[in-house]
């Protein structure tokens, strides 16, 4: 499997673009009230089980999805490298695919489509705050995901700003591998509610299972939580379940031990979502999962309420 782990700390293009895979609006699932979405492009972890793999690289890609194409031929003729065929095991051979798009412009069905565009912080206000009024009356917002927003920290740093100068509520979502000195001085100001993952509390685990150690990660958690307590931002750790990596006993009880010694109060859990599976193979590259195991369906209602029985047991609202 690819990965894009270990992405220098000292990536950071300056300005006010970046790349942006979707703005996602009337969202009720990421934050309070009525929110949009902004999903940006790269990631430092590689999680096996990542749910929008399509957002680990840091640079543009081509996706193919096998239920729209029509098999018409256009994007086969208009591909430069001859990296299209219906021989190949996933459409298009990476290898010599130069990323130059042709294909995408000119498919009739859209089964071919473009994940990364390049975008202005005017760009992307213009959009959001057209529903500013939605935001107002839902107590909504603004959410920024990923990928990791972090990773494009001058750019989060004005899109947030901006969006708190309109008085408009801001919330970031993280994996938490980031460089807190630059987080506080350039995102934090500008945040209300930071959603934060903890998803593996042994080191090695989390290096076999997202390709980085959780040093960083732990760290940052906690002194967060520490300053949130003046009260000028909200964190909420989140633990994703996944069949047999994060969901085991001991896990549970490593993380609900470790908010408890914090001093955390509430914690949100999310299910596994197998959504990802397909978005593997439109993307050209296999995981190491198959259709057959836990981690390809429905997560069992039974293991979540005994996990939340764990947290509760801690004095630990579940979410």
């Amino acid at each position: 499997m690819r990965s894009s782990a270990g992405v220098s700390m000292d990536y950071d293009p300056p300005g006010n673009r970046s790349l942006i895979i979707d703005i996602k609006g009337n969202s009720l699932d990421d934050g309070p009230g009525i929110r949009t979405v902004i999903f940006l492009k790269g990631c430092p972890l590689d999680c096996l089980w990542c749910h929008n793999p399509e957002s680990k690289s840091l640079k543009a890609e081509l996706s193919w999805e096998k239920e729209k194409c029509i098999a018409c031929g256009t994007c086969a003729n208009n591909c430069s490298e001859k990296a299209i065929s219906a021989e190949n095991r996933y459409f298009i051979d990476r290898e010599r695919c130069n990323l130059c798009f042709d294909c995408a412009r000119s498919c009739p069905s859209q089964a071919l489509t473009v994940l990364g565009q390049e975008m202005s912080t005017d760009e992307i206000l213009a959009k959001l705050l057209r529903y500013k009024p939605f935001y107002s009356t839902s107590g909504g917002g603004v959410t920024l995901s990923g990928g990791e927003p972090t990773l494009h920290m001058e750019f989060t740093s004005k899109l947030l700003q901006h969006l708190r100068s309109e008085r408009v509520h801001t919330l970031l979502e993280t994996c938490g591998w980031f460089d807190y000195t630059r987080f506080k001085a350039l995102v934090l100001p500008h945040v209300n509610l930071v959603y934060f993952d903890i998803k593996l509390l042994d080191a090695a685990m989390h290096q076999r299972y997202c390709g980085v150690d959780n040093d960083r990660i732990l760290n940052n958690f906690m002194r967060l939580h520490e300053v949130s307590s003046s009260g000028a931002f909200r964190v909420l750790a989140r633990v994703p379940l996944i069949p047999g990596i994060t969901d085991t006993d001991l896990n549970i009880r490593g993380i609900a031990s470790f908010l408890h010694e914090r001093g955390a109060r509430e914690v949100a859990l999310l299910e596994n979502n197998a959504i990802w599976f397909d978005k593997c193979k439109a993307l050209g590259f296999e995981n190491r999962f198959t259709t057959d195991d836990p981690i390809t369906g429905l997560y069992d209602p039974e293991r979540k309420r005994a996990i939340e029985s764990v947290f509760m047991d801690m004095g630990i609202k579940v979410l």
